[in-house]
């Protein structure tokens, strides 16, 4: 009876966790050389027809300085079952790009690529905030063995940071499956005048803000920052519209 009772309560707690945390998949692009504005076109067609596909509509955007990829695609997934569904694989046969094998003629537009599937925020604020602002800062993040809940703890101590500042928090993004990044953010701004404001914010907030978020000190984010991570790609990047 015990161990039935044990069971019971873990079900109930995966559950719980699951109905916390939403599900979605990121692509990371680069294109063949000369191939970028033909590979977004094949990339959009799929965006306009997610609904026929069974899908969330996926987002994406284009990187104006920083990482090696050229795009970043994201779309809402719920879950990794509801995903890998047979009805889901069969209602994205006729995709472009989603889920095609590599013998695929999709792939002669593209160098390199790479997959990951991530915890994330409620379906409702990742539409407000994609359907809201069109420039965003993607920071992503390797994490020193066992580091990846101090590293987890630090990105929620910044988005403390920027609410007192008065600037919008990042959404947070957690590995589940894929690529080597364990951890990502999404700031999201007008363009980038709004990104660059916060150098203009009172430094006697910064360096309170930065002490009631856990911080030494307003100076000090980037050093503690790097005490959890092995690895840190940035870029900035603006949004490509249907």
């Amino acid at each position: 009876m015990r161990n039935l009772i044990l069971t019971l309560l873990l079900i109930v707690s995966v559950s719980s966790v699951q109905a916390d945390h939403y599900v979605y998949k990121v692509v990371l692009v680069r294109a063949a050389p000369d191939k970028l504005m033909e590979l977004i076109e094949l990339l959009k067609e799929d965006i306009s027809n997610h609904e026929v596909f069974g899908l969330e509509k996926p987002f994406m955007m284009r990187h104006s300085q920083g990482d090696q990829w050229d795009l970043f695609l994201i779309w809402p997934i719920e879950s990794m079952g509801s995903y890998f569904s047979a009805n889901s694989l069969e209602k994205r046969q006729d995709a472009v790009f989603l889920d095609k094998p590599y013998d695929n003629i999709i792939y002669d537009y593209i160098a390199y690529h790479e997959e990951l599937f991530v915890e994330g925020p409620t379906l409702e604020e990742f539409r407000s905030m994609f359907e809201t602002y069109d420039y965003y800062h993607v920071e992503m993040f390797v994490a020193l063995a066992n580091k990846r809940r101090e590293l987890l703890k630090e990105r929620e101590m910044e988005n403390d940071y920027l609410v007192a500042i008065g600037r919008r928090p990042n959404l947070i993004f957690n590995k589940v499956a894929g690529s080597k990044w364990d951890n990502f953010s999404i700031g999201f701004y007008k363009d980038i005048k709004d990104y660059a404001a916060s150098a203009d914010i009172d430094p006697m907030l910064k360096e309170k803000a930065a002490r009631d978020a856990g911080f030494e000190g307003a100076d000090f984010i980037g050093s503690y920052l790097r005490r959890f991570i092995n690895e840190h790609n940035d870029t900035l990047a603006g949004a490509i519209k249907n």
